[in-house]
């Protein structure tokens, strides 16, 4: 009798359970659809009673986006263009003419020409702007818009009119398949050390690599500098398949952990390894995002490899593209990342925004401590933190800044055309004499580069109308240009090598910059030395 009770009171809990989930997935239902319902009748009026017309394509497209702005930066909504942007994206491969492209209100600037291909051939060069294609004006024009204008089937053929240096020529281009290779550059630094350079982790990333492994190996390959420097990342796969490489069969790669159970897995390595010995050092600085914190992350936590550089950029969510209708799809954020140790490689925490919407970082808070496979100890917190620091130090506001400006780029093609011969790849350098140009150019001819002070004090100047007030202001925005200037000097290091390496791009394409590397970067040399002395790198990965 008291066994029944016990089942009975068993029951009893279970329905109750079942009945409270299947209330809240009710419940939670109907206030989706409650909502959907408000903005479905809410635009009906809107369309029926707005004075003006409304586009419908462009109302629902800001809503959805204004929608997800305060979610991450990482979901996303993607109409019919941008999910074949995003494809291609993936894939690396498109039709087009071998550029990479800024848009504005000129039309379409190139930002890098690809060697070899139709750009190249036809002589356009860095800083070019497309201002029509087909006696078509492409001013004041909308990204998506302009980014159709080059890409195409292949072997079809554009006219272009071309702005140079105040100049105008038409330019008659033929299409073709472009590939982007991730793996841009390998070479041998010297006899036994090899280099690779991995710049993103698009469907060919894996295949390159051991293309480019096996490759140096032949030469004489016995230690490798595996450089993920400002790699965004990509895909989950090729960061399994890579870190597989240098891993055994089995090993754990990375595990991810969601709202969702089935979306929540372990992914271990299904391949056996390129080489399970040979001395690694791999280079991460805060622009190595996601698929590079995977791989470092993993060959951290197996003691397989020495990270060095700068603790990296903490991107630990994953995303799944959702396909919705009418061929659009959604980039949703379904997990975190966790590294073989544990460790989560997220850094901020956008689900606790304060209430100016700023996002703490988890690395501010309480940090835990991880073991590695040796019994080193790591902590998670956001990022990889290498084994051996070496970069450039934290970055000014104002630098920061000036990066997402495009100050350095129009200094380097003012630079180019008064400068158009230099001398060898190797031995080409920015010296203080040319930063201090810089500054110089900062100050009297550059419009790009604007810190967020500087923008308040330009709107309230331009809404002035007393004449003494304005005079006030002009000196006070004075005041703030030489400031930004000499904040930004406390990086000149940093500051000069990216003006280096966008000028080696302009005269010896991107294969220049990575050559001039070799010879001249400090944590490349850094990299050396700890694979040159097998005590001290033996020293790092076992923590003795």
């Amino acid at each position: 009798m008291k066994r029944i009770k016990i089942q009975k009171k068993y029951i009893l809990a279970f329905l109750v359970i079942s009945m409270t989930i299947s209330y809240s997935f009710k419940s939670k239902f109907f206030e989706v659809a409650k909502q959907l319902e408000i903005y479905t009748t809410l635009y009906k009026e809107l369309n029926m009673y707005y004075v003006d017309e409304i586009n419908p394509a462009e109302f629902t497209n800001k809503a959805i986006k204004n929608t997800l702005k305060d979610l991450d930066p990482y979901t996303n909504y993607f109409d019919e263009q941008e999910v074949e942007e995003a494809k291609i994206r993936r894939e690396g491969e498109y039709a087009g003419i071998g550029v990479a492209t800024y848009y504005d209100d000129k039309g379409i600037t190139l930002a890098e020409i690809y060697k070899g291909y139709e750009a190249d051939k036809k002589g356009l060069k860095a800083g070019d702007v497309i201002t029509k294609v087909d006696g078509q004006p492409l001013q004041n024009m909308e990204r998506e818009a302009l980014s159709q204008f080059l890409k195409g089937a292949p072997n079809t053929s554009i006219e272009i009119e071309v702005e140079r240096q105040g100049e105008r020529k038409i330019y008659a281009v033929t299409r073709e398949k472009v590939v982007v290779n991730p793996v841009p550059f390998f070479d041998m630094i010297d006899e036994e050390t090899g280099y690779i350079v991995l710049t993103r982790f698009n469907e060919k990333a894996s295949s390159e690599v051991k293309k480019a492994f096996k490759e140096l190996k032949k030469r004489g390959m016995k230690k490798l500098v595996f450089d993920l420097r400002s790699n965004p990342g990509g895909s989950l796969l090729e960061a399994i398949n890579i870190s597989n490489f240098f891993l055994p069969k089995g090993s754990t790669i990375v595990s991810t952990r969601g709202k969702v159970k089935k979306l929540s897995s372990t992914y271990r390595a299904t391949n056996n390894p390129l080489d399970l010995e040979m001395p690694i050092t791999v280079l991460v600085n805060g622009r190595s995002a996601s698929a590079s914190e995977i791989v470092s992350g993993a060959l951290q936590d197996y003691d397989r490899a020495v990270i060095l550089g700068e603790r990296s950029f903490g991107k630990g969510l994953v995303q799944r593209y959702r396909s919705l209708n009418y061929g659009t799809q959604l980039k949703v954020t379904i997990s975190k990342y966790y590294t073989p140790s544990g460790r989560c490689i997220q850094e901020l925490d956008y689900a606790n925004r304060d209430e100016d919407g700023n996002v703490p970082k988890f690395s501010d808070g309480d940090v835990t401590a991880f073991k590695t496979k040796n019994g080193r100890t790591v902590y998670d917190g956001g990022g990889v933190q290498p084994d051996i620091e070496i970069g450039y130090g934290k970055k000014t506001e104002a630098t920061e800044e000036l990066i997402r400006s495009r100050a350095i780029f129009n200094f380097a093609t003012q630079f180019y055309y008064e400068n158009p011969s230099q001398e060898s790849v190797e031995k080409f350098k920015i010296a203080g004499s040319e930063f201090k140009k810089f500054q110089t150019y900062l100050l009297n001819e550059d419009t790009s580069f604007n810190t967020k002070q500087e923008a308040l004090f330009e709107k309230a100047y331009n809404s002035l109308k007393d004449d003494k007030l304005k005079k006030e202001y002009k000196a006070i925005q004075e005041r703030l240009s030489i400031d930004k200037v000499t904040e930004i000097s406390k990086n000149q290091e940093y500051i000069q090598d990216l003006i280096k390496e966008e000028l080696l791009k302009r005269y010896y394409y991107k294969v220049g910059s990575y050559q001039n590397k070799l010879k001249t970067d400090k944590v490349i040399k850094e990299a050396i030395k700890v694979l040159n002395n097998k005590n001290k790198y033996s020293k790092i990965l076992t923590g003795a």
